[in-house]
């Protein structure tokens, strides 16, 4: 099993959501952030404890080599990969970047429509574009603070 399957079940299996893995150059660093979208107050310092203490005896029991593993919340400006992300996310502000440009433009930001049959909708400032979900190559929130 790789990485990232053995994160998803454990984390899932947990009660969490994973919501993005980083690695460092050399792989001796793990980032691992979760959320859990039906508590309110977000992800805390026992959840992110909880999910160490879980995937530490895991790394050992699998032999996974590592020096450091570092849990935490996805943040304000969270990343969004998944197309149920884009849906479960609309209405807010967001920054995307594709790997092809569409319309001779690879930056946007803007509002968050929604997702569906593979498409991102997305309104800017003078007008609606539609951005093929398979073409985002990054996509984090916008926080907005009052």
């Amino acid at each position: 099993m790789d990485l990232n399957t053995l994160l998803e079940t454990t984390v899932t299996g947990l009660g969490y959501e994973l919501v993005d893995v980083e690695m460092s150059p050399r792989g001796r660093t793990i980032r691992v952030f979760i959320d859990a979208p039906a508590k309110e107050g977000g992800i805390d310092v026992e959840d992110c404890a909880k999910v160490s203490n879980q995937l530490s005896r895991l790394f050992e029991v699998e032999n996974i080599d590592y020096d450091r593993l570092e849990i935490s919340s996805p943040g304000m400006d969270r990343v969004v990969k998944k197309e149920a992300d884009f849906a479960r996310f609309a209405g807010q502000s967001i920054q995307i970047k594709l790997r092809i440009p569409h319309n001779n433009r690879r930056n946007f930001q803007g509002l968050l429509l929604g997702c569906e049959n593979g498409k991102v909708g997305l309104r800017l400032e003078k007008e609606d574009v539609e951005l093929e979900f398979n073409n985002i190559e990054k996509a984090r929130l916008v926080p907005k603070f009052d």
